[in-house]
């Protein structure tokens, strides 16, 4: 313990006076320490070349202060601004202001006012490792090269608060980081002066290329935030596509409606088109869903025609519901002669190919490309190839020249190529042309559109080009087509021309899908054996009490329109098939959905008549190719064609049957909703079969893609 009185008597004593010879001695040893640190090397890391401009108005300032020069604040006050001024001046050339993911020029902190924004203190970041906090002592060189650096990237104008500068990076700053592009090409504020290379240029550059649009850049050695992924940068492409909207078809009772009449539909584009929907992992729109494409998308091995003088045979099958235990399925099954290939008729085809600006994607004209140079191996050789395009104008690409010059007509359509747009109609009508002056009597002549949509010049009206190709129809040319892509179909276009053009409608999405349509199917898709086919079908008011037809909504015919030779119908193709699939509700089952009339109905009491004990009676109509005069085939379907439970069923009709379920799940229809996706894997699987190419195969795995997307009820 000190005493206060010991404490007092040392505060009065008296300083002793300072040593001379001391203080020569420190003195002595500080002009040693500053004459060794003059002989030191001044050069720094990196290279020695020119100072840059900010540089050496920074040196000039180091030189000023060390020197004391001017010893007045105010004096040092006027020297300092405009320095400061301009070096914030070389900082915003050799850092240009960051551009948007809309290409527009993003503003920076510099650009705003800063009158009316609060200041406040920001550490400048001159170093990766500034972030972390220092906690080591540091040398006093380590300082100055600090205190220098600070100097160097000092904003020209008081920062915003850290709270909007925050704001507006979290606005832009995309959650992943891409990978920094390559150093922009030199230009103004990248050189030093004398005409040197600024080697911290290109980082700068690099590091401004990579700020987000809106962000702030305080200094040029400030982190960047990452950019927004282009895909995110980028507005989303407007979907274009036209699908023809329809409702499903009602139940009907039998005592008040009791015929269908219905053209017959073997196009397939709707089954490509869902396919690709639940590849790209989404559920289809309900409306690209027609149940009859898809059930008809695949071959069945159902039992055809002995000889082509009968083109068709069909196979009628009454079975248990697998989704409404009261209620029944009549299956109607077509098969189609299938014509040997050495007795095809020689065939005449027009290539007619959308090469429009919109054509220039993968899966479009070069997807395109290579399908129909599969078509042309499949063709003989004194068949006729011939090729219309059209972009802007139509044009001819091939005079017809025959299949057995096969490299010429291969290299004129590797010589395809997109740009323009899309003058359909004058495609159209030069294609027609050409048909017309290579026809083959009694043979195969045909256009194949094949296009992503819509035609944008010329008739651009359904109606208009529906009765463009009905008039040319009646010479016996006949049209299909093929679509491409995404984004820009039309397909109610595509079935509108294909069904009034007595041709298929496709959707071609991958090669494998050109190939089946182009290669495999090629007799069904180019030779045609039957024309204008119509079903209608009677039910019998004493066995059914209500129907419904499963698909076709949008091939519905009136009544009277079967026996009318001039209201046009679907064709049929060598060998293929045609699947239609009611639902019936047997009399007194209690499954009915309509409510008995109160006041009576129709008297539905045969007396003694014939065919009482018959469900229906099943009417087929149709043409010969080179003829306009019906013929009729009908089949009564009585107790005979049914089977006491679903699997006695054959694989072909339980499979069909699967499809035609998914096809309604898809839909959303009402009669399963409460059928669950395992079902439908479950039957599809059972009844698989023969699958040579392996479509049923991935119709399995397409329901389970459903089911993992949608609700597997």
């Amino acid at each position: 313990m000190v005493d206060d009185n010991e404490l007092e008597r040392l505060r009065d004593l008296a300083v002793p006076a300072p040593d001379g010879e001391a203080k020569a001695r420190a003195f002595a040893a500080a002009m040693r320490a500053f004459d060794m640190d003059e002989n030191n090397s001044t050069a720094t890391q990196g290279t020695a070349a020119g100072l840059r401009l900010t540089e050496r108005a920074q040196k000039l300032w180091r030189e000023i202060m060390q020197r004391k020069l001017i010893a007045t604040p105010a004096i040092t006050a006027l020297v300092a601004l405009p320095i400061a001024g301009y070096a914030a001046f070389e900082m915003l050339k050799e850092q240009p202001p960051v551009i948007g993911g809309n290409g527009k020029i993003t503003e920076t902190v510099a650009d705003k006012p800063v009158a009316q924004k609060p200041a406040v203190e920001q550490p400048a970041i001159n170093e990766p490792l500034a972030a972390a906090p220092a906690k080591e002592k540091k040398t006093d060189a380590d300082s100055e090269r600090r205190v220098e650096d600070e100097a160097q990237v000092a904003p020209a104008s008081p920062p915003k608060p850290a709270t909007e500068v925050d704001s507006l990076a979290k606005q832009e700053m995309a959650p992943e980081a891409m990978p920094a592009p390559p150093a922009a090409p030199a230009e103004s504020g990248q050189l030093a002066s004398g005409g040197r290379a600024n080697t911290q240029a290109p980082l700068a550059a690099m590091q401004s290329a990579q700020a987000p649009a809106g962000a702030v850049a305080d200094s040029r050695l400030m982190a960047q935030p990452a950019p927004m992924p282009a895909e995110q940068l980028q507005p989303q492409e407007e979907n274009r596509d036209r699908i023809e909207t329809f409702k499903t078809n009602p139940v009907h009772e039998t005592t008040q409606d009791p015929v269908s009449t219905f053209s017959i539909d073997v196009d397939t584009a709707s089954y490509s088109f869902v396919r690709r929907s639940l590849k790209e992992g989404t559920l289809p729109d309900p409306d690209t869903v027609r149940v009859e494409e898809m059930i008809n998308y695949f071959p069945y091995d159902w039992k055809g025609p002995d000889s082509a003088a009968t083109p068709f045979n069909s196979t009628v099958t009454v079975m248990p519901t697998p989704w409404n235990e009261r209620t029944k399925l009549m299956h109607v099954a077509i098969k189609g002669f299938d014509v040997k290939p050495a007795e095809q008729p020689k065939a005449n085809l027009v290539f007619l190919i959308d090469v429009s600006g919109s054509m220039d994607e993968p899966d479009k004209l070069p997807l395109l490309k290579s399908a129909f140079r599969l078509l042309v191996s499949k063709l003989k050789a004194d068949d006729t190839v011939s090729i219309v395009t059209y972009a802007g104008n139509a044009g001819t690409v091939l005079m017809p020249t025959k299949a057995a010059e096969r490299e010429k007509i291969l290299s004129a359509i590797d010589n395809l190529a997109p740009g323009g747009s899309t003058a359909g109609e004058a495609g159209i009508k030069e294609a027609y042309k050409l048909a017309q002056h290579s026809f083959v009597k009694d043979g195969i002549n045909r256009v194949m559109l094949a296009t992503d949509g819509d035609f944008n010049v010329g008739q651009t009206d359904d109606d208009d080009l529906k009765q463009l190709i009905e008039r040319e129809r009646k010479t016996g040319v006949f049209l299909s087509v093929f679509g491409f892509g995404r984004g820009n179909l039309n397909d109610q276009m595509m079935q509108t021309i294909a069904q009034n053009g007595n041709g298929t409608a496709a959707y071609i999405d991958t090669l494998a899908e050109a190939e089946k349509v182009l290669v495999e199917d090629a007799s069904s898709t180019l030779f045609t054996i039957a024309k204008d086919v119509k079903i209608q079908v009677e039910f019998n008011p004493a066995t059914v009490s209500e129907y419904r037809l499963v698909g076709y909504e949008t091939r519905a015919l009136k009544r009277e329109d079967f026996n009318n030779d001039r209201v046009d119908a679907g064709d049929i193709g060598s060998g293929h098939s045609v699947t239609a699939v009611y639902e019936i509700t047997p009399k007194g089952s209690g499954a009915e959905q309509v409510d008995p009339l109160r006041y009576g109905q129709a008297k539905v009491d045969n007396g003694g008549v014939a065919n009482a004990d018959e469900y229906a009676f099943v009417k087929i109509r149709y043409k010969l190719p080179n003829e306009n005069i019906s013929k009729l085939i009908t089949t009564p379907v009585t107790a005979a064609n049914e089977v006491s439970s679903f699997d006695e069923a054959g694989s072909d009709q339980r499979f069909s049957v699967a499809v035609a379920a998914f096809g309604q799940k898809l839909r959303d229809e009402d009669q399963t909703a409460n059928f669950g996706y395992d079902r439908i894997l479950e039957i599809a699987n059972a009844a698989r079969g023969a699958d040579p190419f392996g479509y049923r195969a991935e119709f399995l795995s397409l329901v389970r893609l459903a089911s993992s997307l949608g609700t597997n009820k």
